[in-house]
């Protein structure tokens, strides 16, 4: 593994571990064997460090989803496609307890992740709300209340997940959230006079 990639897996130990705050670049670099100096010669900051391991996580998240279920523009894929990612995250419970720990912090004044998630946030609601709108299912207008709706169960559930994973499956209960929204949004709707 490449030095750089050694350092962004350390820190994002450290940030699911500590959260971003708690963690130092001392203790990054203790992991990976290298001094704060060597770990600040592949990244200019702590701030640096912390966008490359959101980064490289969505990197990831997103090439699995891709190669599993790539996007058509209609309601049951992007529904799959975000089924996918959940799936996907019971099998990491320690890039969910990252996530879940540095996007709660960033919500704090001044974190250096808060762009970043904002971002992320917009990014995936436009993209969520676009295949919604290209199915035909909704209003323009509640495209967007939909696409942040999935994304507030999918980020909800996982946090129920994380503090009590042998009562809450995450799979399972996505998947009952996926039917009814399916199930509701096919239903054809009375004619208004």
């Amino acid at each position: 593994m490449e030095r750089r990639a050694q350092i962004v897996q350390a820190a994002f130990e450290l940030f699911a571990e500590r959260g971003f705050r708690g963690a130092s670049l001392g203790q990054v670099a203790a992991r990976v064997g290298l001094t704060n100096a060597g770990v600040l010669h592949h990244f200019a900051s702590k701030e640096e460090l912390l966008i490359s391991v959101l980064a490289e996580r969505d990197r990831e998240d997103e090439a699995a989803v891709e190669q599993a279920l790539p996007r058509d523009g209609s309601l049951h894929t992007a529904l799959e496609r975000s089924r996918a990612v959940v799936a996907h995250n019971v099998g990491q419970p320690g890039l969910v307890q990252a996530f879940t720990v540095l996007a709660a912090e960033s919500v704090t004044e001044d974190h250096p992740a808060q762009q970043f998630f904002r971002e992320r946030y917009a990014r995936f609601r436009a993209r969520i709300a676009a295949d919604l709108e290209r199915d035909g299912h909704l209003a323009t207008q509640e495209t967007v209340l939909a696409a942040t709706l999935m994304l507030a169960v999918m980020d909800g559930l996982q946090v129920q997940w994380l503090l009590a994973p042998d009562e809450v499956d995450m799979e399972a209960t996505f998947t009952l959230f996926e039917r009814m929204l399916e199930d509701g949004l096919l239903q054809p709707r009375p004619s208004t006079p």
